[in-house]
């Protein structure tokens, strides 16, 4: 089996990692993955300028790196068609730092990738866990991914009748790991619907020189979620596989 990795958290996120380790004990894994941070690119495409790509020493037998100067729907493009020898039979992106599910998803340039995969023909899966930011590093660390994530790839990857988790032609499979310990999850729900309830957030403000302001968006919780959501699904401590339907 041959598989694509890319992802928007750039070529050294340790989220990337962890998805390669898991994913090369199927077949051969090629990454090809922006080579800094280009979180909410959406489904954005470079036309302006050329991309470079450069070889990366990946250090884990059966992975072929590589880091672009473009975005991550450039490097799905350029992976499947330029990079790799063979198209990919699946193609993976993530482990994203932070949850993309209800309204985020169109924002994030996790599912963007994702979603120009699913355009392209290929089957596509999406994954994402709590965000870590520099002033919050979570207690549980990476306990629910580490432990649901082979188990995920285990019923999506092998050979087997009455799959729970399947890829749906033009869509993606997106995945979400909560953000709470082992004990505390809850195990995983299937066919999650996205929540559709209105995105909410705020800007403060503040003077900056030469008579400018400087605008810093901030977030708002929501709760509660629609019943059957793919919010409502993390915030009761569950795993929340569903589909994202594409625009094709």
């Amino acid at each position: 089996m041959r598989i694509l990795i890319t992802n928007d958290d750039g070529i050294g996120s340790d989220g990337l990692r962890r998805l390669a380790e898991a994913a090369v004990k199927y077949g051969e894994v090629w990454i090809v993955a922006p080579d800094g941070e280009r979180s909410c690119a959406s489904h954005s495409l470079t036309i302006s300028v050329p991309l470079d790509v450069y070889p990366v020493d990946y250090k884990i037998e059966g992975v072929h790196a590589y880091k672009c100067t473009g975005l991550p729907t450039d490097c799905v493009r350029i992976g499947a068609n330029n990079i790799m020898p063979e198209h990919p039979d699946i193609v993976f992106s993530g482990i994203n730092n932070g949850f993309n599910m209800g309204m985020d998803i169109q924002y994030s340039a996790t599912v963007g990738a994702a979603l120009d995969a699913a355009m392209c023909g290929y089957p596509v899966v999406a994954f994402s866990e709590g965000f870590r930011g520099d002033n919050r590093e979570s207690a549980f660390g990476h306990q629910v991914t580490d432990k649901y994530l082979p188990i995920v790839l285990e019923e999506l990857l092998c050979n087997k009748e009455n799959k729970k988790i399947k890829t749906k032609k033009g869509s993606v499979l997106n995945i979400n790991f909560p953000d709470c310990s082992v004990e505390e999850c809850k195990g995983i729900l299937y066919d999650r619907k996205v929540n559709t309830t209105p995105y909410v957030d705020y800007y403060t403000e503040e003077d900056i020189k030469d008579g400018g302001k400087r605008y810093t968006i901030h977030w708002v919780d929501r709760r509660p979620a629609q019943e059957g959501s793919d919010v409502e699904a993390i915030l009761n401590g569950f795993v929340s596989i569903g589909i994202v339907n594409n625009i094709c």
